[in-house]
């Protein structure tokens, strides 16, 4: 007779007897993690659904941090142009070439003083002497410069207008910087002693004059003052017309020597009266390239 082996009823798997067959089948499985993990174990080249979804979303970020950053720089641009607006004609201006024709045209007397004095100066016969040497070149060579620039010069700006420099002096400079000869005007407001005027400004007066009649020996037409010496010969009245000559007399590479000096304006065949004397050692610097550039007045 055969006989079953003894089976403890505590090892034997009891099912309610109310489960179906599929919901049996279904809890004898494992859970999805040890399936999935299984799977991936021996299909090392499919990929889940979780992972499939990582790159959609990187791909969703680097979107919007680009999209982002287009805006950040579109309103930063609109702010830098809205700034930079105002600026525009200021910039045109500087870099805008002008002529010695358009440095003449540039200024217009703004009251009666300075259309008498401009008017003037205009009929003198110095100027009409003056404008028949064909070698002479006219400029009022403050106006060359940019009004954004102009108005922090010394002489063509700070020292410029009503009871000062009343107009801006008009000056010939002689082809190859042989010769400078300029005519202006001193006003009731520029003085040291009463009714003197100071003797400060007939140096910065003297200083550009030789300066500017040297420029075209030099390199570039750039110099700098080395020295500059001085003697005053006559009190300068203040409210008078002031007539400065000058002359190169020797160059030598990127130096040059200049004398010069003021007297009054002669009127009616007058002798002029001579006020004070110069003599100045003016030097192109290595970089007067540079400067030729930056320098509207060169």
């Amino acid at each position: 007779m055969i006989t079953t082996p003894h089976i403890p009823l505590r090892n034997v798997l009891r099912q309610p007897a109310w489960r179906s067959a599929t919901a049996q089948a279904h809890a004898l499985q494992p859970p999805a993690r040890c399936r999935q993990a299984c799977f991936r174990r021996y299909h090392p080249g499919v990929v889940g659904a979780d992972q499939a979804a990582r790159p959609t979303r990187t791909y969703s970020r680097l979107r919007s941090a680009v999209k982002f950053g287009a805006f950040g720089l579109l309103f930063a641009s609109l702010g830098f142009v809205a700034a930079a607006t105002p600026l525009v004609p200021g910039l045109l201006d500087v870099t805008r070439h002008r002529s010695d024709e358009d440095s003449l045209r540039t200024f217009v007397p703004e009251d009666d003083e300075a259309r008498e004095v401009d008017d003037f100066i205009n009929s003198h016969p110095l100027a009409a002497e003056m404008r028949q040497n064909p070698d002479m070149t006219e400029s009022r060579p403050h106006m060359r410069l940019p009004e954004t620039l102009r108005r922090h010069n010394l002489t063509g700006g700070t020292l410029l207008g009503p009871g000062r420099i009343t107009v801006p002096p008009v000056c010939w400079t002689e082809k190859g910087g042989k010769s400078f000869v300029s005519i202006s005007h001193l006003g009731t407001d520029m003085c040291g002693h009463p009714g003197i005027v100071h003797g400060g400004l007939l140096a910065t007066m003297l200083d550009e004059g030789l300066a500017r009649c040297c420029f075209g020996a030099l390199p570039h037409n750039v110099g700098v003052t080395a020295r500059l010496d001085i003697n005053y010969k006559k009190p300068v009245q203040a409210g008078t017309y002031v007539v400065m000559r000058a002359r190169t007399v020797r160059v030598e590479g990127r130096k040059a020597w200049v004398e010069g000096h003021l007297e009054t304006l002669a009127m009616n065949g007058e002798e002029p009266v001579l006020l004070a004397q110069a003599a100045a050692l003016f030097v192109s610097p290595r970089f007067s390239m540079v400067m030729a550039k930056l320098n509207a007045t060169s």
